[in-house]
């Protein structure tokens, strides 16, 4: 007999997981996606800037940045239903970290992981960076490492209504309503309650609660250090026209990139000012004390720089280490993990689905060993630390 699962969050990790599970022949239960907004309005992947990349500081999230490239360049065709492709807008531009004489050697070191995995990617010096990209000024910049493929940026929002058409098409239920609690049996799963005193049955429920993801944990006595964190992102205009622009990471971690005739930008906020749980509302100092300075300096044509508009979004941000929580919880195999992504989620989403799939219908990762990424490491106290978090 099949197993009854439950999904908890309707976002892009809860609904590729619900793609991969239907799509697997082998998996013969049910899954009910359980979303209390269906309109995903404040859903970190309606929120997301939604780049991939390989250029990480963690083997695991290296290779998972090499898997998922690849499903999105399939998922056209994947994630096709009734003979209409599912246009994602995949733009392999490529990423363009920057590192100051300071910051060179873990530049060089991640540089040495990422090619050691497969990643296609190259170091430059000031004089290759400068003559490669007119438009940029290389002042400061002793290295960079600049993604050649396999990285860029695609439509979010598309890849996210794609895996959740062809889930439900392919037999997944999406239910409107939020989660409330837990109801167990002989100490496992027997119902999700919802807040209207409705109930789901399930044996097997997959915390996909994004940034509210630690209130999921706590109905398992589980403290998940995962917290909803603000990022704003500014849409700018510059009159001057660019060209061969990747996606620009300064040494201070603000970040630009091109999207049609406009531009996006943003910077993590230092931890003095980056509390749980702030008001979606666009932090525009941050633009004008961080961001513009940078980006006037780095690219003499955005002395000019407009701010068109902007929005902010949430992060479900891993306190312990900046990574993706995934798998059991400690001693259990009906409660599951897909928490904590740090900003990665939306692209590390076709990877984790799959392989939580798999967990699901084997007992075990097949394609990629997720375990690096288990929640044992929180359980020993040893982090696995990701460095180059944007």
């Amino acid at each position: 007999m099949g197993r009854h699962v439950a999904i908890i969050g309707g976002g892009v990790m809860g609904s590729a997981l619900a793609y991969f599970l239907t799509a697997d022949p082998a998996f013969d239960g049910s899954v009910t996606i359980l979303e209390r907004d269906t309109s995903y309005a404040q859903a970190s992947s309606s929120l997301s800037a939604s780049s991939v990349r390989c250029q990480f500081s963690t083997e695991i999230n290296v290779r998972i940045g090499l898997a998922a490239i690849g499903f999105l360049r399939a998922a056209p065709e994947r994630l096709s239903l009734d003979e209409a492709r599912a246009d994602i807008g995949l733009c392999e531009s490529g990423y363009l970290f920057l590192a100051t004489e300071t910051g060179a050697p873990a530049l060089a070191r991640h540089h040495a992981l990422q090619i050691a995995c497969g990643a296609d990617v190259r170091l430059l010096d000031s004089r290759a960076l400068a003559a490669r990209f007119p438009w940029l000024d290389a002042k400061g910049v002793t290295r960079a490492s600049l993604g050649l493929s396999g990285e860029g940026w695609f439509d979010g929002p598309a890849l996210h209504m794609a895996f959740q058409r062809k889930a439900r098409a392919q037999g997944a239920r999406r239910l409107r309503g939020e989660a409330a609690g837990i109801d167990t049996a002989q100490g496992r799963v027997r119902e999700v309650v919802l807040a209207d005193g409705s109930r789901v049955p399930c044996d097997l429920v997959v915390n996909a609660a994004g940034p509210w993801a630690a209130r999921v944990a706590g109905w398992f006595g589980i403290d998940l250090p995962v917290r909803a964190r603000r990022r704003t992102v500014f849409v700018v205009s510059c009159p001057t026209q660019l060209t061969n622009l990747p996606l620009v990471i300064e040494p201070n971690g603000v970040w630009f990139r091109p999207e049609g005739r406009y531009f996006l930008c943003g910077v993590s906020p230092d931890a003095a000012n980056d509390p749980d749980n702030a008001p979606l509302e666009p932090q525009h100092r941050e633009f004008d004390d961080i961001i513009w300075p940078a980006l006037a300096a780095r690219v003499p044509a955005f002395e000019a720089l407009r701010v068109e508009r902007a929005w902010a979004g949430y992060y479900e941000y891993n306190t312990f280490d900046q990574n993706g929580i995934v798998g059991p919880a400690p001693g259990r195999d009906d409660v599951l993990f897909a928490n904590g992504f740090s900003g990665h989620g939306i692209q590390q989403s076709p990877v984790v689905g799959r392989a939580l799939a798999e967990w699901i219908t084997t007992g075990a990762y097949r394609t990629l060993d997720l375990s690096p990424l288990g929640f044992e490491r929180i359980v020993q106290g040893k982090p696995l630390l990701e460095e180059n978090v944007v």
